[in-house]
């Protein structure tokens, strides 16, 4: 307490010297302002002439300088601080005591394995008219949104028929199929009132009356022994694809098979027969790109004779039906086989993409004339909606039809069912 209250005096004294300080400069400063004035004064006094009153000034600036002496600046003069007292030195405080080692926490008992999830269980697969129906939705809604807009309890009149055949048409069934099936409803229905579930089935069973006649399932296992038979069509339509999945459910059916890669010119199609090969387990026969298709054949069906097989199955180039030397090079590979038997091939199997509609019948013609062609398979009609474009080539082709495909896996490529393809095309359940 008494160390602050001197320090506070102290702090007292100094402030009262500082405002001293201040004031005695302050009268200096005012003293050093009026001496500049008057020194200006008189040398203004001086510069007019004025001689009397310049000297006048100058004795008071004379006066003002004496008084600036004898007053000079005052200096502060602040006391010194006293030293403080020294504090006493705090008693050494007493060591703690050593803290007691925390015992040990147990170890946590080991969590029991959680149970294994159970597996799920694997989706059942559809069957092949579910498949084949929700492959052909996208033709089946083409063709079923048109009806529904304009058959609402309407009479089955020229108007209704004329509309009817537009969406036919535009449905890829062709102008000749489309004719034939609204004159066939127009005869029993004509100028009667009908709803569009009613012409839906009327429909699905016109189309099945066109595609029945071209359902014939082929029976690989009858004819003669080796049994040759070419697939042909343009590149991309499945061709390759579709040979890995008839040999596939030939082996299972124990069919003894051989595969020749006869689609010389590209090295992925070699590859990708292999590949079908090993899945089926069933041998193939190739060579490099680029050799000699009809010589590669003719190789085949030696060992296949040699060895007693049952088939042989012949994958050839695909080639685009108005190229001429491409159709001239299959006819070669015809020739060839038939040297070493009259009758081969025993089937000529066209595989036809149904994505590209009517541009399916002028392969169709092309292909008939050039390799004779002895059945189909249509593929891809999974992803389009121009799936009606088979009763187009039903219509104007008598060939079997002996496959349709809707997917990728070999269960998806199934034999030809008229009823059930006409059903689902126009949106009926089985």
């Amino acid at each position: 307490m008494i160390l602050w209250f001197g320090k506070k005096k102290d702090k007292e004294k100094a402030r009262a010297i500082g405002r001293e300080i201040e004031a005695e400069e302050a009268k200096r400063a005012e003293a050093e302002a009026l001496k500049q004035q008057l020194e200006d004064s008189a040398a203004f006094q001086d510069a007019m002439g004025r001689e009397e009153r310049a000297e006048e000034i100058q004795e008071q600036i004379e006066e003002l300088e004496e008084t600036l002496d004898e007053t000079p600046p005052v200096e502060p003069t602040i006391p010194a601080e006293p030293e403080p007292e020294p504090e006493p030195e705090p008693e050494p405080e007493p060591e703690p005591e050593p803290e007691p080692e925390p015992e040990p926490e147990p170890e946590p008992e080991p969590e029991p394995e959680p149970e294994p999830e159970p597996e799920p269980e694997p989706a059942k697969k559809q069957n092949f008219f579910a498949r084949l129906t929700s492959g052909l939705s996208r033709s089946s809604n083409k063709l079923t949104e048109g009806i529904s807009s304009v058959f609402v309890k309407r009479k089955l009149d020229d108007e209704t028929l004329e509309e009817l055949e537009d969406i036919l048409i535009m449905s890829d069934l062709g102008a000749k199929a489309a004719s034939r099936i609204t004159s066939n409803l127009a005869k029993d229905r004509f100028d009667k009132e009908v709803t569009d579930q009613e012409i839906k089935i009327a429909l699905a069973k016109e189309v099945e009356d066109i595609l029945k006649p071209r359902e014939r399932h082929v029976d690989f296992a009858d004819g003669p022994k080796p049994r040759i038979v070419l697939f042909v069509g343009v590149n991309g339509s499945g061709k390759t694809t579709t040979i890995g999945k008839i040999a596939s459910k030939l082996k299972d059916q124990g069919a003894k098979a051989l595969l020749v890669a006869g689609d010389t010119f590209r090295a992925a199609a070699i590859e990708q027969l292999q590949v079908w090969g090993e899945r089926a387990g069933i041998p193939v026969m190739a060579k490099a790109p680029g050799a000699d298709a009809a010589g590669l054949v003719y190789e085949a069906v030696e060992k296949a004779k040699a060895e007693d097989l049952d088939l042989v199955l012949v994958d050839t180039a695909g080639r685009l039906q108005n190229r001429a030397e491409l159709m001239d090079e299959l006819s070669k590979i015809l020739r060839v086989t038939r040297k070493l038997d009259p009758e081969a091939p025993h089937d000529v199997i066209l595989v036809l993409d149904a994505t590209v509609g009517q541009n399916a019948l002028s392969q169709v013609e092309a292909f008939r004339h050039t390799a004779g062609v002895s059945g189909l398979v249509m593929t891809k009609l999974d992803g389009t909606a121009k799936g009606g474009v088979l009763v187009a080539i039903a219509h104007a082709h008598d060939l079997p039809i002996h496959f349709v495909g809707v997917g990728e896996s070999a269960d998806d490529l199934q034999p030809f069912s008229a009823e059930t393809f006409s059903r689902a095309l126009v949106g009926l359940d089985g």
